[in-house]
């Protein structure tokens, strides 16, 4: 069937809610994880419903290892028939049963007897590190272990899928750096496809072989991490990753701004076309006066914000061009950084890097 990938996942969502439409095609290898990255409302959430048959698509299709689970008039798998392994955000664990009957509930579902589901799911258990845990209940589970006893859950039916819906939003900062590495463990064995909801760059990176950002129901930007750090092309991605985003047009070494006026910012690098220009904040230099020999690019600039950004301050600049710009404490007491304040900034043109837009 055209447009159906053979094994993993097929699938081109098309989801109308109100005044929101999702538009976003997938594709995802047997073993890989990808994972889904883009602020609140961007459509995350809808995709992964609709892959799991907790919402009908508009259009589009859903195909996993060549069956169809969901073609607009024509097909419809409903959820409890998928074989796909889900784990919410708030983990939604039975909260009357123990942990070992939580993971021993799909197996059971799938008609396996009683004793072999549970003996499926105290190896399960085991696996997870919870072997001890068997005969708690949700409420008497910390947040990590409430996770592994999700997740557990989630692959002892064996799903062809497995689908992570913000798995790690719930958990405090510490409780996190281990469950992160417990599931990136998990995940690297799991031979299926994967797929990761998050709005925190940070487990998208630890997590997934290949992201894939979402904007107002589209995709934006795809890639590995290295590539899509390297070169966003969008300002949230740049935020993400801590750049100071522009888009123009190249004409050898100077990129002239579409919005900043007639601001042209001058490259190392030659190119020519529509383009992007981005530079760190540790790149921008600031100055009381402009000095004699300064980087061809300076702009006069005022100080609308000041807050701790690690060891450093980060400084945001409004102006012509409105950028970030990381100093240290001492630098910022120096330069008396505070709102208001006018400010020279330069980056030298070796800092900037461009690439097509």
């Amino acid at each position: 069937m055209s447009g159906v990938k053979a094994e993993g996942l097929s699938a081109h969502l098309v989801v109308d809610r109100g005044g929101f439409r999702l538009d976003l095609q997938l594709r995802v290898a047997p073993g890989e994880t990808v994972a889904l990255l883009g602020p609140n409302g961007a459509g995350k959430t809808t995709a992964l419903r609709a892959l799991a048959g907790l919402e009908q698509l508009t259009d589009g299709h859903i195909a996993l290892n060549g069956e169809v689970l969901d073609r607009r008039g024509q097909r419809w798998v409903p959820p409890e028939e998928r074989r796909i392994g889900v784990v919410f955000q708030d983990y939604l664990l039975f909260p009357h049963l123990t942990a070992i009957d939580n993971i021993a509930f799909g197996p059971r579902r799938r008609g396996l007897g009683r004793a072999e589901s549970r003996a499926l799911a105290a190896g399960w258990l085991d696996r997870v590190g919870l072997q001890e845990f068997g005969k708690r209940r949700p409420k008497q589970l910390s947040g990590g272990q409430a996770q592994r006893v999700a997740l557990a859950r989630a692959l002892a039916t064996e799903p062809a899928l497995l689908l992570l819906d913000e798995p790690l939003a719930a958990l405090d900062a510490r409780t996190r750096l281990d469950t992160r590495a417990e599931l990136h463990r998990h995940l690297t064995g799991h031979t299926g496809p994967a797929i990761v909801v998050t709005h925190d760059p940070v487990d998208a990176l630890m997590l997934a072989d290949r992201l894939v950002v979402v904007e107002d129901g589209r995709a934006v930007q795809e890639g590995d991490a290295e590539s899509v750090t390297a070169r966003p092309r969008t300002d949230y991605i740049a935020r993400l990753v801590g750049l100071n985003l522009y888009r123009g047009v190249a004409e050898g070494n100077q990129v002239v701004l579409d919005d900043a006026g007639p601001m042209i910012l001058v490259a190392a690098d030659p190119l020519n076309g529509p383009a992007f220009a981005a530079f760190a904040p540790s790149a921008v230099a600031l100055y009381p006066e402009r000095s004699e020999g300064s980087p061809r690019n300076t702009w006069r600039a005022i100080v609308s914000g000041v807050h701790r950004h690690g060891d450093n301050l980060r400084v945001q600049l409004d102006g012509p061009l409105k950028a970030a710009a990381d100093v240290t404490p001492a630098a910022a007491a120096q330069l008396r950084l505070e709102p208001g304040r006018r400010v020279w900034a330069t980056v030298k043109a070796s800092e900037i890097r461009t690439y097509p837009a």
